[in-house]
């Protein structure tokens, strides 16, 4: 029997197939980290090794990050930082929304990846978040996001398939893109298949696209100065903003 499970909210459903599913698109955390790391280098002017991943959903980049960080994570997803403590027993974990969380304490290096600052849907909360982010950094820190695509990359109605084929674990994960104004839209839908039966659910993503500028700008509001990575970590670009060593 195939039972249907309906989920809006971001990895209501998915959060314990994500790595699964990543892993079969062949992402690499450890290279991803490795450039992470050479970007603070050329980008921080504080002397500290301290970093927060902000969005760190299942805490896989912080298992290679903290070889070269003391480091720590915040998620708004209770089952996702359940995963990411999991991995990585070691570290801290905080439960907070990028617009507002308050950590009462300041960065070296802070870290938002994977395209999470897309959820920030208007350009006042990317300002907002980017801001938040930025007052957690001490001076000569830097700030690292990873942006979603831009309005002149992002293709509506495109189709795209993963499929996972473990022995007791099989996942058909389809989606479509649509866009709705400045959104994008992501219609995700799960078939899931283990020995006690097969599941369906769905999960509709809304993302904010923001331009070029608007990301800059936005830095430029929070007091950072900024340097953009064309090719970024998988094609998407990277932001790095730096905080002036006199503020």
């Amino acid at each position: 029997m195939i039972r249907r499970l309906f989920a809006l909210t971001l990895f209501g459903k998915s959060a314990d197939y994500y790595d699964v599913i990543y892993d079969a698109l062949g992402k690499d955390y450890r290279r991803e980290a490795k450039r992470i790391r050479r970007l603070v280098h050329l980008n921080q002017q504080s002397s500290g090794n301290t970093l927060l991943d902000v969005a760190c959903g299942t805490g896989r980049h912080l298992r290679f990050l903290k070889r070269y960080f003391r480091a720590e994570g915040l998620d708004l997803n209770p089952r996702l930082l359940e995963i990411a403590q999991k991995r990585n027993p070691d570290l801290l974990f905080h439960r907070g929304n990028m617009l507002t969380f308050n950590l009462h304490k300041q960065f070296d290096v802070i870290t938002c990846l994977f395209s999470a600052i897309g959820f920030m849907k208007t350009v006042p909360d990317l300002r907002r978040a980017i801001w938040n982010m930025g007052r957690h950094l001490k001076a000569g820190g830097v700030l690292i996001v990873e942006p979603w695509l831009s309005p002149a990359r992002y293709q509506s109605g495109r189709i795209d398939a993963v499929f996972v084929k473990l022995p007791k674990l099989k996942i058909a994960r389809m989606n479509r893109t649509t866009a709705n104004g400045k959104l994008s839209i992501l219609d995700f839908h799960y078939l899931i298949g283990t020995p006690q039966g097969i599941n369906y659910f769905k999960e509709v993503d809304a993302l904010g696209l923001f331009t070029h500028k608007q990301y800059v700008k936005s830095f430029h509001a929070a007091g950072l100065t900024v340097h953009y990575d064309v090719r970024g970590l998988i094609g998407r670009g990277l932001y790095a903003g730096t905080k002036p060593l006199n503020r």
